[in-house]
This record gives C-alpha cells, structure tokens and sequence, in this order.
C-alpha cells in the first residue's frame, strides 16, 4: 500500500511540476502501476484492515428471531435465551443495532420556546427528611416551576400533593414571578389530572388565572424534561451540605439559593442568564387576575359537642359557644381559620405533623365555663315529688343560639 507522503508527492509532481509517470517512477523508485492509481485516487491513501466479524455473529439468526417475537425483550434475557457466556458489553451492543428493525427509530425533535408561552410544573422529592414539629420528620414534596423560554426556576415546599396544596403553591410561585404564563404543562400528578383531564378545581384554577393547563401523554417523561433535569440539579448543586431545621428554613434557604446562583447560572442552550432574560418572558406573559384564585381548602361542618375540627389527621379546636352551629372552615399552606356568621371563631398555624390536637387555650376556658353553667342548672334542689320545667330558651342562651320564637318555644318544655 502507497504511503501518505508518496501519495502527496507522485500527485504534486505531476500535477503541478508537470513531470512524466516515467520520471516519477524513476525518482521516486516505486513501481509504474502504483504511481497511475496515486493519480486516479481523489482520497489520501487509508488503512484497512479486513473485518473479521464478532463472537456474536453465529447467534445473530436466534437473535432476529427473539426480537421478532418480543422487540422489547431485555439483552439479559436474550443472553439467557441463547446461552451467551461471554461479554455482555459485546451482545448489548450488537443487540442495540438490531432492535430498531423491530421496535422502529423514535426521534427528538428540537423544540423551540416562545416567550411567555409556557411553564412546567413537577414534583421534587428531596430524601432529607425535615422536622415538622411535635418530635416528627417528614419527606415532604416540593413544587418546582420551569419557566420555558427564560429558564427561570421558582420552587416551594408543601405540606402535602393534595389539589388545595398544588394550587396554592402553584399561585405562590406564579405570584412571584408576576405573571402567568400561557400554558401550565403537567404530567398525570393524581390531584392534578389524574385520567389525563384537569380535575375541576384545577380547570377552576386555570380559568380564574386566565391559563390553559397542558397535560403530558402516558408515560412520556421527555414532554417536560427540562423541569425534570431541574430536579436532578437541585440533588446535586443544592442538596449537599446543606441541613434544614424546618419547611420555612428549607424554602428560605431555597429562595436564596434560586435568586442567587440558580437563576444567574450562564445556561448554553439559552446563550445567556436567566435573570437577563426574564423581562422578555414577562413581556409575553397575561397579567395576574384582578382577585387570586381558589386555592387551599374550605368546607362546612356543624360543630359537634367535641369542639374540633379534624384535617390532614390533625384535630384544631373552635370556640365551643359554636356548638351545633355550621362553621365554615378554610385552610391554607400556613393557617386553619373557622368562622361562623362572619366572627372568626379559631384561627390556628397549620401542624405539618401527623396526628396532632391543636388547642387554643381560650377555647378550653370557654369549654369549662359553659360545663359549669350547664351542670348547675341541672343540679338546681327541687322539692319532694316536684318536677322543675326550664324553657329550652336556656339552651339556646348557654350555647349562644338565638330563638327564633317571641316565647312560643316555652311550650316545648324539657321537665329535669
């Protein structure tokens, strides 16, 4: 085979010196055949060596016919299958060349973002277990926001996945930024979309923001896979280190760590920083509504004789003078208020523990006096043989209930 150099050379000769085949023949002492195919070779000269074939071949028939009848089958199986013994590196790889004949070629298509046009919404859950009080630690998830165009990242720990939760934190973090954007892209989180179409405090959500909710095909984690690769930065760039003392302290520590470095990371794709390119995404984006949306929790139960309210396993107490009253009950990422006709009536810090009883100890004063009073009236001395009948307006006055009646409720008397 002609070397590089005397290729180089037999074609300078005689292309650009004009010297005769039998002249270069004679300088350069090669033979006159080898000098006519340096001419008619366009391409400088290469080694190759004859291939010949790998340990895999023989078994490529058994291979093809595995695969027609499972495209998907693992290589561990097909080795198992066929009895491969040797290098499973060497069959992976001849495996990975043939299954695309029967599971066909899924290409990624680059995607092009717009600005304001969407942000994505996922879950973290960070392993640190967090101190939540009352001697508990919890994993608790986090919800993360990806700005699409801009690349900006927003995150806050919640309490819980529940619809109230995720609605709140996800009003938290487009408050935020201050804006909303045009599409909020989700997977099938159970309190968002479960079957693949938003639940309807979720469609509430979406049209009191003025947004449309965007929700990922089954099993397709490359639909939001740039909030996904966030929650991979956020193990290994934020995490480590790093100790928490409880959710306020994580979300502080989180806020600063976003504003800080995560948000003013120079990102190659982007060409630039977040922070720098923010503006235009806000440009794009709808205006926060007039009124914020319904987020948290809000219910109505009638007071029971056990003056609690129970939510997220946790018992908070309300004002016993309440007691067979409806009560409405609104809980938010922070706080559980109760309130009956306008007056609040218990406003307690939400417990992010589990099986807690929140007191107010004002309420166990008022419980206790409203015991006393009661238990008076009924030991009130009779005498002998005398049936004592009290107006059941005393009830309604001990508990705090307003008659209906000018006085016609004396007829229905309770005899003690």
């Amino acid at each position: 085979m002609i070397s590089m150099e005397d290729w180089a050379e037999i074609r300078r000769l005689h292309r650009a010196e004009g010297v005769a085949i039998k002249e270069i023949v004679r300088r350069l002492g090669i033979s006159r055949n080898t000098v006519r195919k340096a001419l008619a070779s366009d391409e400088p000269p290469r080694y190759q060596r004859k291939s010949k074939g790998s340990i895999v071949d023989p078994f490529v028939p058994q291979i093809h016919k595995l695969l027609a009848d499972s495209p998907r089958m693992p290589a561990t199986v097909i080795a198992e299958r066929i009895g491969w013994q040797r290098s499973m590196t060497t069959l992976k790889d001849k495996v990975r060349e043939l299954r695309p004949l029967y599971v066909g070629v899924d290409p990624a298509d680059r995607l092009v973002h717009r600005p304001g046009e969407a942000a994505q919404m996922d879950l973290w859950f960070p392993e640190p277990v967090i101190p939540v009080g009352h001697g508990q630690s919890r994993m608790l998830p986090v919800l993360v926001m990806t700005l699409t165009f801009s690349r900006w990242l927003a995150a806050v720990m919640l309490p819980s996945r529940q619809s109230g939760d995720l609605l709140a934190g996800m009003w938290q973090l487009i408050s935020q930024v201050g804006a909303v954007p045009k599409s909020l892209v989700w997977d099938r989180e159970a309190a968002i979309a479960p079957k693949g179409k938003p639940l309807p405090p979720v469609q509430g959500f979406a049209g009191t923001v003025a947004t449309k909710m965007v929700i990922a095909p089954r099993r397709d984690p490359e639909f939001k896979g740039m909030t996904e690769r966030n929650n991979q930065y956020f193990e290994t760039s934020f995490l480590p280190g790093r100790r928490f003392r409880s959710p306020d302290d994580f979300n502080i520590q989180m806020r600063d760590w976003l504003a800080q470095r995560a948000n003013q990371r120079k990102i190659r794709s982007l060409g630039d920083r977040p922070t720098n390119v923010l503006a235009a995404d806000l440009t794009a984006m709808t205006v926060l509504p007039p009124h914020p949306p319904s987020t948290g929790f809000s219910w109505q139960i009638r007071l029971g004789r056990d003056y609690y309210v129970r939510f997220d396993t946790n018992d908070y107490s309300v004002d016993p003078t309440m007691i067979s009253r409806l009560v409405q009950i609104t809980a938010t990422l922070d706080r559980l208020m109760a309130v009956c006709d306008g007056t609040v009536v218990a406003d307690h810090p939400r417990c992010w523990a589990r099986q807690q009883i929140i007191t107010d100890p004002a309420h166990v004063t008022t419980a206790k006096a409203l015991r006393a009073d009661f238990n008076r009236i009924r030991r009130q001395p009779t005498r002998p043989g005398e049936v004592v009948y009290r107006p059941l307006s005393i009830y309604d006055e001990l508990f705090g209930l307003t008659s209906t009646t000018d006085g016609s409720d004396d007829v229905g008397q309770e005899s003690a």
